[in-house]
């Protein structure tokens, strides 16, 4: 089991939000859910550069911290479905801000990140 080197620092409400959403895909993720996208294959889809493997990580952290609730139907084969809890939408607000941020100044963040 993967053990962090650097003890947790939660001091504040930054630090916080850091911890829960570090993670290349866990917006991405939020978002998708909250638009409907619901099963693994629909998020693989809409992110075809993760790995399936990196998704379901990723997933389950958000799971952990009560952001989306999983549902496992027993049918086979086996049915999966993520939604987003009460918890997680309430960020969706914020991620909608930090999307619409990047949009206004897409043309200068694409110029410094390819530098």
């Amino acid at each position: 089991m993967y053990e962090k080197k650097i003890p947790l620092s939660l001091n504040c409400g930054l630090d916080l939000i850091g911890e829960v959403l570090y993670g290349k895909w866990k917006i991405r993720l939020l978002w998708f859910i909250n638009e409907g996208y619901k099963r693994p294959s629909e998020l693989q889809r809409k992110i075809p550069d993760a790995s399936r493997r990196v998704l379901n990580v990723q997933l389950k952290e958000l799971e952990e911290h009560e952001l989306v609730a999983k549902v496992i139907y027993p049918v086979v084969p086996p049915k999966v479905e993520y939604s987003l809890t009460e918890f997680g939408k309430t960020l969706i607000p914020v991620i909608s801000a930090l999307g619409n941020w990047g949009d206004e100044h897409q043309e200068l963040l694409k110029k410094v990140i390819l530098k």
